[in-house]
């Protein structure tokens, strides 16, 4: 059993008659019915994304969190047992500029920050929000909340005084009227050349599904690391630097592994290019709920000149649209080519609910950034 803790109900709440008080958990290792709950919640709350569930937080806190700072996790619970909110939080410092050795202490999201997770927050059924919104007031009294890249719906758990400090564009494309509407006449044209040269050269395509049971971790590891390898050189010939390293693949095997323990069949999930069983190209991302969240690409840059990487990603559209997905999610940034397959930007919003001395230095930092945009 997790070590855990009761926390403090507020006065004339209400919350200790119609429910346990909230529980504080300090470690990763989460009861099976706690973990059950939080995942049923998240899948329900029209705010949660991948990046919301225990499979994502949990894998984060065990490998990049890892020296981090202190992580917690707060549950609410009905009288039935049932999980009705979830406040995943790291204690931690951030500086205040990256060439600068000053920092300063704050709670942030478990899970957020490196990684680059979107669409994070908290997930709180409808009946829960305006409590978990007053525990996390109590909770900002003398620290400060930096609350990075949350999903819009996550503006109504957020305690008096927040402060917008900047948003995040995630182009999302939508997938109802099937991938042959996507993009324009030209352009849809462009990707059926690109098909029929690819194939000439023996070029096919498949989907790799986020694995269920151990049995399936193999296949997905070898193609964790082929990924970051082809990416790794893509953006060396770029000349370019890039955070999908070597250092960030734990975070992406625990992921592999939690996901296939859960045997739900979402998660890390492939689309692969092979010619005669070798692998040209590789696109890595998140399958869940009806959404596949596209977060990596690598592809063998002697294939530049057949478009690989625009057919990788077309075919990664077509294998989400047949499996009856609705959203194909190209997590944030405005790169042009996610536009040309109709993308339309939903905007993650960043927060300071500021406390203190280091409310106002982040507050300083993040209205000189905003200058700066302007």
């Amino acid at each position: 059993m997790a070590p855990a803790e009761t926390t403090e109900t507020a006065p004339g709440s209400g919350a200790a008659t119609r429910a346990t008080a909230p529980v504080r958990y300090r470690t990763a290792a989460l009861p099976a019915d706690v973990l059950d709950g939080w995942r049923q919640l998240a899948a329900a709350d029209p705010g949660g994304s991948w990046f919301t569930t225990p499979e994502w937080a949990l894998a984060w806190w065990e490998t990049l969190g890892a020296g981090q700072g202190a992580g917690e996790i707060t549950v609410w619970r009905e009288p039935d047992g049932r999980v009705s909110a979830v406040v995943p939080l790291l204690r931690t410092r951030r500086r205040l500029h990256p060439r600068a050795p000053l920092a300063v202490p704050c709670l942030t999201v478990l899970g957020s920050g490196p990684g680059a997770a979107d669409h994070c927050g908290f997930t709180a059924a409808p009946e829960r929000r305006a409590e978990v919104a007053g525990w996390l007031a109590r909770r900002a009294r003398r620290t400060t909340l930096l609350l990075g890249d949350l999903d819009p719906a996550q503006h109504g758990l957020l305690p008096p005084g927040a402060v917008e400090t900047g948003r995040t564009p995630c182009p999302r494309a939508d997938l109802a009227a099937g991938p042959d509407a996507l993009g324009s006449r030209q352009f849809r044209a462009d990707l059926r050349r690109y098909g029929r040269k690819l194939a000439a050269e023996g070029i096919t395509f498949r989907w790799v599904a986020p694995a269920v049971g151990e049995g399936e971790l193999a296949e997905r590891t070898e193609l964790l690391h082929t990924v970051i390898r082809l990416h790794g050189e893509r953006r060396a010939a770029l000349g370019l630097p890039t955070t999908f390293d070597t250092a960030r693949a734990p975070l992406h095997l625990r992921l592999i592994e939690r996901a296939a323990a859960t045997g739900r069949g979402e998660g890390p999930a492939f689309l692969v290019a092979e010619r005669a069983d070798a692998v040209a190209g590789v696109l890595y991302g998140f399958r869940w709920r009806d959404t596949f969240a596209y977060y990596q690409i690598g592809w063998d840059q002697s294939w530049a000149p057949l478009r690989l990487g625009t057919a990788v990603i077309a075919e990664a559209i077509r294998a989400a649209a047949d499996q009856g997905l609705a959203t194909f999610d190209f997590l944030r940034g405005t790169e042009p080519y996610k536009y040309r397959f109709d993308a339309v930007d939903r905007e993650d919003v960043s927060w300071l609910v500021p406390r203190g001395l280091s409310g106002a230095l982040l507050g300083l930092k993040y209205r000189a950034k905003a200058a700066r945009r302007g």
